[in-house]
């Protein structure tokens, strides 16, 4: 069976002193577990990898090394790189497009969480008129907030939902450098 490349995405490490984890140490417990050109992006949790297991058994050794080796308990949003560039082309149009104007994030969600029942969630919260705006795609959220007024952005609220522990955000930014890395990543193998 040939390799596929996959995306682990951590949520809250190495934020306010919580969940300290180095990436060198992070990237010798997967190469540890049977992962292979493994590489990690900036000190968020943001880790590209290959194995041939499949995603339910990536999920598995991802989350019990991670919880042996460093104590944390996720959660972890494992992706492959198809369903990761299907995340990324699903975007609504225009989004993360004027970053000057808006922070654009992207909800990732853990299975079993649903994206639809999240926004259906998030719009529950009352999310304020003309500062955010949500949108579910098949796999995820994605949630852009006026800059100028973001200081009344109800994403915080979202802590707030039983399906927050089955999430991690990103920023459009940071997700557009992960598809980079991803691209950069296929074209090594040809």
């Amino acid at each position: 069976m040939a390799n596929t490349r996959f995306l682990a995405l951590l949520r809250g490490i190495n934020v306010g002193g919580n969940n300290i984890i180095k990436m060198a140490e992070l990237r010798e417990c997967l190469q540890t577990a049977g992962f292979t050109n493994v590489s990690t992006y900036i000190a968020s949790g943001n880790v590209l990898f290959e194995t041939d297991m499949d995603l339910v058994k990536v999920e598995h050794v991802v989350d019990s090394t991670l919880e042996k080796t460093f104590g944390y308990k996720g959660p972890t949003v494992v992706l492959s790189d198809a369903d990761f560039r299907m995340i990324v082309d699903e975007a609504p149009n225009g989004f993360g497009t004027k970053p000057d104007v808006f922070h654009s994030d992207v909800i990732f969600l853990k299975s079993p969480a649903k994206p639809d029942q999240v926004l259906k969630d998030l719009v529950a919260l009352k999310l304020r008129e003309g500062v955010d705006t949500a949108a579910a795609g098949s796999k995820a959220l994605y949630f852009t907030r006026l800059s100028a007024e973001r200081q009344k952005s109800r994403l915080s609220k979202i802590l707030e939902l039983p399906t927050y522990k089955s999430m991690t955000i990103r920023s459009w930014s940071t997700v557009k450098k992960l598809e980079a890395l991803l691209e950069s990543a296929n074209h090594q193998k040809l």
